[in-house]
């Protein structure tokens, strides 16, 4: 199921991604992060360079306090372990009671059946945002129907490729930054999702979050390219290009038709 953007899709300004970014500086917003096990340093680290604090226990018996505590939660099923699969209902249950948003990242749904049946019943849980690409989309809303229905309920679709989609019950937005060496590390888009996590943490303009989120991070992919040699170095160009990411910078290079 391919994702139609509406006729009602927003272009994004420069002035409103950068002040997020800033907001994130500033508020170190605390992002609780149930991810997976290829994914749990960089992910941590990325969060770190835009100025958010990550903390990323499974433990079912301390998740609830951390998922509580923290500004928000995003929950990665990249590796779909028993002690995530115990950790996450209850992390999501403790975020909703306090009123915390919740992010989805159905990793790899279109390969795996129990996977894409474990996050069809996550949906039940309304998450604000839930984050994928087109496969992953087509195994969990095989329909369009699904996919109107997933909206209707509140919940925010980030759909990432070559161009970006955003589509929500209110704005809509198309992006095209980004850069193919991001596609030769691991974890990078799951990475990216934290970092959406971390904008809607501060923004109840869910979609609004994720445009800005998603632009930030590809941003900061291009310039990480046109310094790197490679993905080997890709990864420490990224962090610093997080960190030192200026107005001027998201200015000249974001891309929102």
């Amino acid at each position: 199921m391919s994702l139609s953007v509406a006729a009602s899709t927003q272009s994004l300004s420069a002035e409103v991604v950068f002040d997020l970014l800033q907001r994130v500086r500033q508020k170190t917003p605390r992002v609780h992060t149930i991810t997976n096990a290829v994914a749990q340093t960089f992910t941590a680290n990325v969060l770190l360079a835009i100025g958010a604090v990550p903390s990323m226990t499974i433990s079912s018996e301390e998740v609830a306090g951390f998922a509580s505590s923290s500004d928000a939660l995003l929950v990665n099923l990249g590796t779909l372990d028993s002690a995530r699969r115990k950790a996450i209902p209850i992390a999501i249950e403790a975020a909703r009671a306090a009123g915390r948003p919740v992010s989805v990242d159905p990793v790899f749904v279109n390969r795996s059946p129990v996977r894409c049946a474990y996050a069809r019943e996550l949906m039940a849980f309304k998450p604000e945002l839930v984050r994928l690409n087109e496969p992953e989309l087509a195994a969990l809303c095989p329909q369009r129907s699904d996919v109107e229905a997933l909206i209707g309920s509140g919940t925010v679709l980030a759909v990432t490729g070559a161009e970006d989609k955003i589509e929500s019950q209110g704005e809509d937005f198309r992006l095209q930054n980004g850069h193919p060496l991001l596609a030769r590390v691991t974890a990078t888009g799951c990475a990216g999702g934290a970092v959406l996590a971390a904008f809607a943490s501060l923004e109840s303009d869910i979609a609004l979050a994720a445009a800005a989120g998603l632009s930030v991070f590809n941003i900061a992919g291009e310039m990480a390219a046109e310094r790197a040699g490679g993905p080997g170095s890709l990864v420490p160009e990224l962090l610093d290009a997080l960190y030192t990411m200026t107005s001027r910078d998201v200015e000249i290079r974001l891309k929102s038709v």
